[in-house]
Formats: C-alpha cells, sequence, structure tokens
C-alpha cells in the first residue's frame, strides 16, 4: 500500500525503482471505501453474453473461444498461435496476405484471452497460466510437439511465460511491440525511472496502482477524481503519425468502442483490470534472466513508439544475445497495419525472408 502515501521511487527522481512508506490515512480510508468488483457475465449463462465462437475446454474446466486462419491445419506445414495485446481479441493477427500464408503452409489461430470476449475469466491469472492456456489450446487443437508463438503488444507475456515453462513446446516465437514491466530486475534503475516518469500522471498511477496494490486497481480505474490510464481512454499521446492516424480513425467510426465493448463484455475487470494486474504486478522470473531457449526468438520494435519505450527494448536485446531484434525507423506501436511486416514476419520465422 506504500504507492497510495509515499509514490515508489521510481516516480520521485531517485535512483532505485522500488520503494517502500508506511500506509498512511489516504491509504486506510481507500481500502475501507473499496467493494470488490462486480461478478463477472459469463458467456453462455443466464443473463451472460452469448457464444458464438467455436471453443475449446480446458483442463479446469475454462473455455477459450479461437479463430482460425491461414492455410488449412490438415495441409499446413507450420501452426502459428497469436497473443492478443491489450483491448484485443481472437481476431487480432500481424496480417499477413492470404497469398503468403499459402504459399508457406502457416495455420494461424488467435484466441480470447482469459476473460477476453468469449473465454472465460481466469481469477487467478498469471504469467504463467497465460503460457499453459497456449499450450492446452494448441493441444486440443492438435497442432503438435512443437508450434510457433506470436504475440502483440501486451499479449507477450504468455511468450515470455511460454519461453520460461514450455519451452520445449515452442518451434520459434516472435514479439511485436511487447510491453515491459518496469520494475523487472534487469533494467538499470536509472533508466527504468527516468522512463517511467516520462509517462503521463494517470498512466504512472495506473502502474503504480497494478504493481503495489492491485485489490484496488477496479476501484481507481473506476473513480473520476484521480489521475487514471490513458491507454483505457485512448488518449495516450502518440508521437507516429500513422499511430495517431489509425486511433483517431478508429474512434471517430465507433471501431475503438465497438472493440472495448466486446472485450469487456464479461466484465472491464476480468479483462483489462487482470491485464493490467499480470502485466504490471510481480513477476514470479526476470525477462532478462532468462537461458537461451531451443528455438529462434525475435522482436521487432517501432522506434517511434509511444506505449512502449524503444530505449527498454534495446536494453532488453543488448542483455539477451540469443534474441534477434528487428528496430523499425520511423514506426510506431501498432505494427500490424505496417504494409508488409506480416509476411516478413512470417517470412522471418519460417527461413525465407526476404531482406
Amino acid at each position: 500500500m506504500e504507492l497510495l502515501c509515499k509514490a515508489p521511487v521510481l516516480s520521485c527522481g531517485a535512483r532505485r525503482v522500488r520503494g517502500g512508506g508506511s500506509t498512511g490515512p489516504l491509504g486506510r480510508w481507500i481500502y475501507g471505501a473499496v467493494k470488490p468488483p462486480p461478478p463477472p457475465r459469463i458467456c453462455g449463462t443466464p443473463g451472460g453474453p452469448p457464444v458464438t465462437a467455436p471453443r475449446v475446454r480446458l483442463s479446469d474446466g475454462r473455455h477459450l473461444a479461437y479463430a482460425e486462419s491461414g492455410a488449412r491445419k490438415e495441409d499446413a506445414r507450420y501452426m502459428v498461435v497469436f497473443s492478443h495485446g491489450f483491448t484485443g481479441s481472437r481476431h487480432d493477427t500481424i496480417r499477413p496476405s492470404p497469398e503468403v500464408a499459402e504459399e508457406l503452409g502457416v495455420y494461424m489461430v488467435g484466441f480470447d484471452r482469459a476473460g477476453y470476449g468469449e473465454s472465460d475469466p481466469n481469477p487467478n491469472r498469471s504469467v504463467k497460466s497465460a503460457a499453459l492456456d497456449v499450450e492446452e489450446l494448441a493441444d486440443a487443437l492438435g497442432l503438435g510437439p512443437k508450434f510457433y508463438l506470436i504475440g502483440i503488444s501486451l499479449g507477450c507475456h504468455a511468450v515470455w511465460g511460454a519461453l520460461k515453462y514450455i519451452p520445449e513446446r515452442i518451434a520459434g516465437a516472435a514479439m511485436m511491440a511487447p510491453v515491459v514491466n518496469h520494475w523487472w530486475p534487469g533494467f538499470p534503475a536509472d533508466l527504468a525511472a527516468e522512463v517511467y516518469n516520462k509517462q503521463e500522471v494517470g498512466d504512472q498511477w495506473a502502474l503504480r496502482v497494478s504493481h503495489y496494490a492491485p485489490g484496488i486497481l477496479h476501484w481507481w480505474m473506476d473513480q473520476s477524481w484521480l489521475p487514471t490510464s490513458t491507454v483505457v481512454a485512448g488518449t495516450t499521446p502518440l508521437p507516429n503519425k500513422r499511430d495517431a492516424e489509425i486511433r483517431a480513425k478508429l474512434k471517430a467510426d465507433g471501431t475503438f468502442q465497438q472493440k472495448m465493448e466486446l472485450a469487456t463484455q464479461q466484465g472491464i475487470h476480468e479483462s483489462y483490470y487482470r491485464d493490467m494486474m499480470v502485466m504490471f504486478g510481480k513477476w514470479e522470473f526476470d525477462p532478462m534472466s532468462l537461458p537461451k531457449p531451443p528455438c529462434p526468438v525475435h522482436i521487432w520494435q517501432g522506434d517511434e513508439d509511444g506505449l512502449v519505450p524503444v530505449v527498454l527494448q534495446r536494453h532488453i536485446a543488448s542483455r539477451l544475445s540469443w534474441v534477434n531484434y528487428h528496430e523499425l525507423p520511423e514506426t510506431g506501436h501498432f505494427l500490424s497495419p505496417v504494409p508488409g511486416l506480416g509476411d516478413t514476419v512470417l517470412r522471418t520465422l519460417f527461413g525465407n525472408a526476404k531482406q
């Protein structure tokens, strides 16, 4: 609870990333005022949204909704699973051309991560559970002993989790503008603090609450008299022109709101807020301490990303010599719309890249 009375040293200009402090009157008042989040509206249950997508049943009884694309599974040479980003869905991909997917023989499947869209919530969601959900999905769909995994933005926590917990199942991995956790020990404290403090005030507090007091995140995000996340609101300053134009169009034509309603139809706490708690909470491992996995790993990152600081991505790449790092000039965070990039990613993963 220290963040509510003494901001973590990340935000105080000090050298260390982690900080201390006492609860204090404000913190005690907030804890007393906070009520539990409303129960989720489970798809397919009385009063819940309908089930419209194909789903697989997991070992714990939950369901994951999925969407297939690319080559027919029966004819495919490569099997790819997509882990969508924050606010995303099973339909999100890197948008390769159908011709290239067919040429290479790539079957692709995206899924609603736990609590999103039509996939059941997981009150015990974690980085590890995200990786194990991917594994169970792959097994339920018969993708074989090894498959490829591509993460998009915040969905890349499932990729890091897979490299930690199920590396023997991964034939190759790609991360597209992967979101970072400023509290990962591998970051130099001064660098993490400098980058953290450049964020909008509301985003600093949203991350702070997610990390130090996840139990009150739903209250923090729903109240209106203290600053909250500009990412959720869709108001984060975007330095890249393409990113800004894409977001403006999505908001103008109603797509932004429609995507949010679909993603959060079972409850915003079970989708967006659990995402924040998992991504920015306390990890069981530091990605920068992972040993070299038995598969190639790629990161694509734009140098004008307004959501994921390129300087932190460069540091990760410098720490992990086994990561193939691809920095894209004059490119922002939204990589799927970058012309030709989806085809480049597939050709790179499958050994036929046209450089």
